[in-house]
């Protein structure tokens, strides 16, 4: 009923005056576009030139080479998605254009033609939307009154202009009595910056987030631990709906973290034989055991699986490994945030994880990976299998290449550990391999010969999958009881309580819900974002926080809230962010430069106001009186107040302050003015 072979077939020679097999669909459809010489001969059995290149590429790519191409294209996928998608830095402001000279304005339409002495470096496009601003009619506080103009002839330093919404007559004379050089804006002035939001939006063809949401041990652990929905258990549903018909496909075909391995068995693993291991062993079934474990913390509401599940584990070490040396190179070493021990930790796991490939190949995707452990718990609702014939004349060249460990010793196939990869069809020299639907019983071959000796069970047996289950089990309520004990502590006003991203759920359920990934890190503009380190003990150890320190919340930004592939942090529109409170700026009165009588200071009063909050104003203090108790004119210093109802904790106050009186001036040790979380400060 169901026949998916896309395997390469080993080439044969047919048997004198026999028929050549007639092609596969694929074949023929392959033949009918590409060139001939690509192709073998079916009556000489002489290769072609596709499967000369491939057998110079490696056996497995001649066997399975849909499969490889398919792994590929998945694998530069995900880093198009993290380098690309989730870098920020492509996004820019809205441009201004300064001191275009009305020539020519038509008194009955608005229409106008205008000049610029110094031509631009880009021309500037027809059908092309701007905003023009008198300096003649600007007030001198607040927002400039503005028109809207298309261009319908561009250029670099003559524009033809017509007004793209309609004008009053007083518009259209205010106009023409211009004297000064307008202004032009790319957005209204006064709108709210949106350039980081809308430059994700525009870039995000394919969620930024998609290799996370389709791991379904991220989502069904989270809201497990969280105890609520999580939104991304849909497209947990979908992926293993699929490896129905595909058992175990997102391990053979989709998973980044599998490609990666790939690579390291093929550059670094083939060549160190010193640490191999057996096909048997207490080891085979680990990751049947971490699933349990894993689960069962979960239910004690501890999530541990960003610790080993496939994607958060590739994530997060292409975020310290590959995310320092992308902003080095692109941005500047100075811009690479400082690391702490959470990072290093993080990259002794993810090396860990490919050292184990010194074991035997694609050890971790055989034995230990819990995301797997979860396909292979849906194979057994496969529809399709992998089934040998009559014909099989006991090779084993199946079993030798077979990256799964998939294979038994009468070379049937344990079906919770296939990936439907293929690769043993394209090595069978009798085509005895097929891949069918699971209730496909023709011409098969005798099961047990040669023996297996393997129970039901498998070969591990029953008493190391009794161990193996009480290990998970204890491991689980080590887990959860463990953190409790040496966790948060979110019930001690005195433990730390590290400044979230906006939209960031309460605290203990964050925690819950956070899978540390590190996919929030990567898409924040200026790593405003940073992992935390064991702070809050190991429940807290990769969550993110805001570091004002370094750098403040961008206004135009909410790539954070829209990259979260599990609710942790909510998403929210810009125009929800830019309200929302993840902390409440503080000024030390004793430190601050114009409380303490040192010198006027208005940085943090600045940088909130160019970054549209108005959340900080001046107070009088300090000032001298003379002997009859009058103010004495010119003491005194004007300090900054934080209005509480206005700000949002962004953080922009401290960076600058940080920036200036603490490394350039050397003027304080710590920033004057710091945000803190806390009951009352956020909005969680």
């Amino acid at each position: 009923m169901i026949r998916i072979d896309w395997f390469l077939p080993l080439l044969k020679k047919p048997k004198k005056n026999a028929q050549p097999t007639a092609p596969g669909r694929l074949e023929r459809m392959a033949r009918a576009i590409l060139p001939a010489p690509l192709f073998a001969d079916r009556e000489t059995g002489k290769p072609g030139l596709a499967r000369k290149w491939l057998r110079k590429i490696g056996d497995s790519w001649l066997s399975s080479p849909v499969r490889r191409v398919v792994q590929g294209v998945c694998f530069a996928l995900f880093f198009w998605l993290f380098c690309y998608v989730c870098w920020p830095y492509t996004a820019r402001p809205a441009q201004v254009f300064p001191g275009w000279v009305p020539v020519e304005i038509d008194a009955s339409t608005g229409a106008a033609t205008v000049t610029l002495a110094t031509p631009l470096s880009k021309p500037l496009a027809a059908d092309r939307v701007l905003y023009v601003v008198d300096p003649d009619t600007a007030p001198p506080l607040g927002d400039p009154p503005s028109i809207a103009m298309r261009i319908v002839a561009g250029g670099d330093q003559k524009l033809q202009l017509i007004p793209a919404e309609s004008l009053t007559p007083e518009q259209i004379e205010t106009m023409s009595l211009s004297v000064s050089p307008w202004t032009l804006y790319e957005r209204r002035p006064g709108t709210w910056p949106s350039h980081y939001a809308d430059e994700l939006r525009t870039k995000e063809l394919l969620a930024a987030e998609t290799f996370l949401i389709i791991d379904p041990l991220v989502s069904i652990s989270t809201a497990i631990a969280g105890r609520s929905w999580v939104w991304s258990l849909a497209w947990a549903g979908v992926i293993l709906a699929v490896c129905i018909f595909i058992p175990r496909g997102f391990c053979g075909y989709l998973c980044p973290l599998g490609t990666l391995i790939d690579l390291f068995d093929w550059a670094v693993g083939k060549r160190v034989n010193k640490f191999r291991v057996s096909d048997d062993g207490w080891w085979v079934h680990i990751k049947y055991y971490l699933l349990f474990g894993t689960l069962v913390a979960a239910v004690g509401g501890v999530l541990v699986s960003g610790f080993f599940a496939a994607i958060p584990i590739v994530t997060r070490g292409m975020l310290f490994l590959l995310g320092p040396l992308q902003t080095g190179l692109q941005r500047g070493p100075h811009l690479v945030p400082p690391i702490n021990v959470g990072h290093i930790v993080s990259l002794v796991l993810f090396f860990a994880v490919l050292g184990l490939g010194l074991l035997k190949p694609r050890f971790w995707c055989k034995y230990v990976c819990p995301s797997g452990a979860v396909f292979s718990l849906g194979n057994l609702f496969r529809l399709t299998e992998r089934k040998v014939e009559s014909s099989c004349i006991n090779c084993n060249k199946c079993v030798e290449i077979c990256p799964f460990d998939a294979i038994k010793a009468d070379f049937t196939t344990r079906t919770t550990d296939c990936t439907m990869c293929q690769t043993c069809g394209g090595v069978c020299p009798v085509h005895a391999i097929k891949f069918v639907d699971r209730f496909d019983y023709v011409k098969l071959k005798v099961l047990n010969d040669p023996p297996t000796n393997e129970t039901a069970l498998g070969r591990r047996g029953l008493l190391a999958a009794s161990v193996g289950v009480l290990a998970g089990l204890a491991g689980g309520v080590a887990s959860a009881a463990g953190v409790s004990a040496l966790g948060a502590k979110l019930d001690d006003p005195s433990s730390p309580r590290p400044v979230r991203p906006p939209g960031s759920m309460p605290e203990q359920q964050f925690l819950q819900l956070c899978i540390r990934c590190g996919e929030c890190f990567k898409a924040c503009p200026n790593d405003v974002l940073q992992p935390l380190g064991f702070q809050q003990g190991l429940e807290g150890l990769w969550t993110p926080q805001v570091v004002a320190d370094w750098a403040g919340c961008e206004s135009s930004c909410n790539a954070c809230t829209q990259v979260c592939p599990t609710g942790a942090i909510r998403a929210l529109p810009l125009e929800e962010k830019k309200h929302f409170r993840m902390g409440l700026a503080v000024v030390n009165r004793q430190t601050c430069l114009p409380f303490a009588g040192r010198e006027a200071c208005q940085l943090c009063v600045d940088e909130c106001v160019a970054a549209g909050y108005h959340a900080i104003e001046f107070m009088q203090v300090g000032t001298e009186v003379d002997n009859e108790g009058r103010p004495m004119e010119g003491s005194g210093y004007l300090a900054p107040v934080v209005l509480a109802d206005k700000c949002v904790g962004c953080g922009l106050c401290q960076t600058r302050c940080y920036g200036i009186n603490v490394v350039e001036k050397q003027l304080l040790s710590a920033s004057a003015i710091i945000i803190e979380a806390g009951p009352g400060k956020e909005d969680r």
